[in-house]
């Protein structure tokens, strides 16, 4: 065979060569292309597009010579990365791999609760009251408009909650109440600050008038910690979740005043864990805590007045849970 190389540096250039190129089967789809082009074309790191120069045909021992060559090759270079390839590189790698945003490990279920409803919102006017004249003053102009209201009606809710300080250390009792949101219009809510006010009369009478309903959800148990912090009766309360239970069909076992906005209204109750959990006894109640305070009070009225206006379902197994 004419050819500038021997054989065995021909082999040598393809195996040398091989991690880079695939010449075996460029050899394999042009049998009788020429050594010498093949050899040119190794040194140049190129290869061959179009025949250049025919020559005699590799015949069938140079072809299995060179099958040989390449499975030799093959087998060398699967060793030489294991050698070079420890576990503990690969570890090493694994920790330093990018992770994929927490929305792609999310399920569809879990995105949907937190994306697809928009920020429910509080478009009315936040009235904050913190001294004891103030708080009484409140307290007489809700009951004007909650007898109002009646008029107009026939009924009179307020959405009514409260906030307390958290301990953090456990085995130390709660802290007193220190406010509470009433709200029964879209278009103003009472924040009283009643750590600084305590009750005055005219808010006692309106949480023990049991013609006025209070509404949302764990208000019994509100009702019990005012009763325990203020020696104050809260009469008239009635629970969304119990009253959700008789109008909606769901295997919801308990509402909670989230759900239940995304259940009626396709909303998000915004719940920011740093203003539920904040001072709520400083001296004043900052921006964030107002506008948190409000929504809940808000939030507890509307979804009252959509829960009213639902057709009772045939049996109510309400009264169990209680």
């Amino acid at each position: 065979m004419p050819c500038s190389f021997s054989f065995c540096t021909f082999l040598n250039t393809i195996i040398s060569l091989l991690p880079l190129i695939s010449i075996p089967m460029e050899i394999r789809s042009t049998p009788t292309l020429s050594s010498s082009v093949i050899t040119s074309s190794l040194l140049s790191d190129e290869i061959p597009i179009a025949v250049l120069e025919w020559d005699d045909p590799l015949t069938q021992e140079d072809l299995d010579a060179i099958d040989a060559a390449v499975a030799a090759s093959i087998a060398t270079t699967s060793n030489h990365k294991r050698r070079h390839s420890p576990v503990a590189d690969d570890s090493r790698i694994t920790a330093f791999r990018r992770r994929l945003p927490r929305s792609f490990s999310r399920s569809p279920c879990q995105v949907n609760e937190e994306t697809m409803y928009s920020l429910m919102r509080f478009g009315g006017q936040i009235l904050y009251r913190r001294s004891s004249i103030e708080v009484e003053k409140a307290a007489i102009e809700i009951l004007k408009n909650i007898h109002t209201m009646k008029r107009l009606t026939g009924q009179g809710a307020i959405g009514f909650d409260i906030e307390w300080r958290p301990t953090f250390r456990r085995g130390f009792p709660a802290r007193k109440a220190a406010v509470m949101q009433i709200c029964c219009s879209a278009d103003y809510c009472y924040v009283l600050h009643i750590i600084h006010s305590g009750v005055p009369p005219s808010l006692k009478l309106l949480l023990e008038d049991n013609t006025i309903v209070k509404v949302g959800v764990g208000v019994f148990n509100d009702a019990i910690k005012v009763q325990k912090d203020y020696n104050v009766s809260v009469q008239a309360c009635e629970d969304l979740s119990c009253l959700a239970k008789g109008k909606l069909v769901h295997d919801q076992s308990r509402w909670s005043l989230a759900s239940l906005t995304e259940t009626l209204v396709s909303k998000q109750l915004p719940k920011p864990k740093n203003i539920r959990l904040g001072n709520w006894e400083a001296l004043f109640l900052s921006k964030e805590q107002l506008e948190y305070a409000a929504m809940d009070a808000f939030a507890s009225w509307h979804l009252y007045e959509v829960l009213k206006s639902l057709p009772d379902l045939e049996t109510n197994n309400c009264e169990n849970d209680n």
